[in-house]
């Protein structure tokens, strides 16, 4: 058993808690510019005070002391003075050099601290604070350019890897990536753990805590609780949960939403209520502790603390309070297909078909890759809007096109898409035949996204690579059947295919059945060739078979394929959609490149009409 299996053990015997506020114990100490700068820093010519994560260098004696009064008032886990201890937010103060600095220090203090207070029957564990910086890669600080960033992924990742090869030196024994408002800036963070976990051949529990900012249910970049755990899942954290911003009443309905679909354990830890008019937090150690002992009497608790305003009597208080109760118990969640924009998006059984929204794709419509060649992107948008509005369940997104550069054209445009609510509320399929195409686009989505396509057309170990790849960004995979003799165009080959891509993406990449979507191919048919005239029907056949073959898998295709040798008359193209889609989706078509807007109903097609389509 993993030193993690038996923390999540002992996290289901017991409700750990965390320690509270750091900040509001730096405040009560009331120390001076000079107490913030020391001796080191004393020549700066900027501010320092309230650089609190530089007291781990200039005064240490302080911040240990506030770890031991957490820890004295019942804490099993405190977190290190880190919050704003990466280059992009000491960059606010010109002190980004000291990054490394400030985290292995703030690490080594609390080592320091637990390893004092920690006994055989209660060890004491340190969480090594990823916070969330001062700047934020899912939105634009420029209202006159929604598609602006003053951040960007890459630059998130190096920062993060710093901070986190700091922290484990320090002695860390988690890594909490907390008080989350841009899911963006948390998978950056995410990646930049696995990278190094990956670097050192070490690893630690992850901790996620996203922030809830408002009574509207959504972090600062519009994720509902349950998007947002679909956006991080795949970094399978110790456990997932929210802190700051709202009290801990408020904060009740949407620890309860996460809870209902996060087969991890639960963390919280809300602020001591909200802020009065001068900013200071008025709730009372016995009036949180109440409220949080409902939340542990209802079973939503696996790690429970305090943030801002939080002190060592509020964390007596709930210590003593949440004793009383059995932690949760980690629940058996369904294995579906699991997404997310702003909204969640989940593949439940009882969905018949889902349509994949086709018109942002400069190889299949002319109009769209025109106004993308002309820059006009807010024509573009309002082309992404209408699919949303015509029924897309997930949109399409492909800037495949000779004359422009796909890797800045698709960042420029999902960057503005993502300042659009109504139309990034569904997930998002990144679809090229470039890879570095694909990235540039999933460096910009905070959602849970598609990858279209990977496939063995570069042999088995490129595949596997792009399977890693996608599986880092936490996306879900368009599988063609495509090897390196060329596309699959006959049944035996499109189910020996499917079935060989499957056995590496399950079995050796860790796939999860149901975040694999195979596309056979929809070829054309019509075209007067004879070995042509059985592609629709092997298509449908094969659906059934690789369903067989690849148990929990999806199947979907580019359904405007089948019709190509009608182009131009688009009432027979429109009849060839419907007719293929009502039986393939009876064979196991679960999705389809579709124009939303322009699917006949099967019973409303012309007899005669449906019936030579059908022959």
């Amino acid at each position: 058993m993993s030193d993690t299996q038996k923390l999540i053990e002992r996290m289901q015997e017991r409700i750990f808690v965390l320690d509270g506020a750091m900040g509001t114990m730096i405040q009560r100490e009331k120390l001076s510019e000079a107490q913030f700068r020391g001796e080191r820093f004393a020549d700066l010519p900027q501010d320092l005070k309230g650089n609190n994560d530089l007291l781990s260098l200039t005064q240490p004696s302080v911040i240990q002391k506030i770890h031991e009064a957490y820890l004295r008032a019942g804490a099993d886990i405190v977190e290190t003075n880190t919050f704003n201890s990466t280059g992009v937010s000491q960059a606010d103060y010109g002190l980004e050099a000291l990054a490394y600095e400030l985290n292995f220090e703030g690490a080594k203090i609390a080592r320091a601290a637990a390893d004092v207070w920690s006994t055989p029957e209660k060890p004491r564990y340190v969480a090594g604070v990823l916070g969330p910086t001062s700047r934020t890669a899912s939105l634009s600080p420029k209202v006159e350019d929604p598609g602006f960033r003053n951040v960007n992924f890459d630059q998130l990742v190096t920062d993060y890897k710093e901070a986190v090869g700091a922290l484990l030196d320090g002695g860390v024994d988690f890594v909490m990536i907390e008080t989350v408002f841009d899911t963006l800036n948390a998978k950056a963070a995410g990646a930049a753990v696995q990278d190094v976990f990956e670097e050192r051949g070490e690893t630690r529990p992850i901790i996620i805590s996203g922030t809830i900012t408002d009574a509207s249910g959504r972090t600062l970049s519009g994720q509902t609780p349950e998007a947002f755990w679909y956006s991080l899942k795949h970094l399978k954290p110790l456990a997932v949960g929210f802190n700051c911003a709202l009290g801990a009443d408020k904060l009740r309905p949407h620890l309860e939403e996460i809870a209902s679909v996060a087969d991890t354990l639960i963390t919280c830890h809300p602020n001591a209520g909200l802020p009065n008019e001068f900013g200071e937090y008025d709730e009372s150690p016995e009036a949180m502790a109440a409220v949080i002992g409902d939340f542990a009497k209802s079973g939503l608790l696996n790690i429970v603390g305090g943030c801002c305003g939080s002190s060592p009597d509020h964390i007596a208080a709930i210590a003593e309070e949440v004793a009383k109760y059995a932690p949760r118990q980690l629940p058996e969640i369904e294995p579906l297909t699991r997404l997310s924009g702003l909204l969640p998006f989940v593949f439940r059984p009882d969905l018949n078909f889902v349509n994949i929204g086709e018109r942002t794709n400069v190889t299949g419509s002319l109009r769209f890759a025109r106004l993308i060649r002309e820059e006009r992107y807010e024509e573009a948008l309002a082309v992404a809007l209408d699919q949303v509005e015509s029924g897309a369940q997930i949109l399409d997104v492909n800037m495949d096109e000779g004359l422009l550069d796909g890797v800045e054209v698709m960042q420029r445009f999902l960057n503005l898409l993502m300042a659009e609510p109504e139309i990034c509320k569904i997930p998002i399929m990144i679809d090229s035949s470039k890879w570095d195409v694909i990235e540039a686009g999933l460096k910009v989505v905070q959602g849970r996204c598609i990858v279209n396509s990977i496939s063995m057309k570069e042999g088995e170990e490129a595949f596997r690579q792009a399977g890693r790849q996608a599986l880092r960004y936490g996306a879900a995979v368009v599988v063609m059947a495509f090897d390196t003799d060329g596309q699959a165009d006959t049944l035996e080959r499109r189910v020996t295919i499917c079935g060989r891509s499957y056995e590496i993406l399950v079995d050796e990449v860790g796939f999860a059945p149901e975040d694999i979507i195979f596309d056979p191919n929809v070829f054309a048919i019509g075209t007067g060739i004879e070995e042509h005239a059985n592609y629709a029907v092997d298509f449908i056949e094969s659906c059934k078979q690789i369903k067989a073959r690849c148990p929990g898998v999806h199947i979907s295709g580019g359904i405007s394929n089948v019709s190509f040798s009608f182009r131009g008359n688009n009432p027979i193209r429109e009849a060839i959609h419907s007719v293929f889609l009502f039986h393939a989706v009876r064979a196991g078509l679960d999705m389809g490149i579709v124009n939303a807007g322009q699917l006949e109903i099967y019973e409303n097609i012309e007899a005669d009409l449906r019936e030579r389509v059908e022959d």
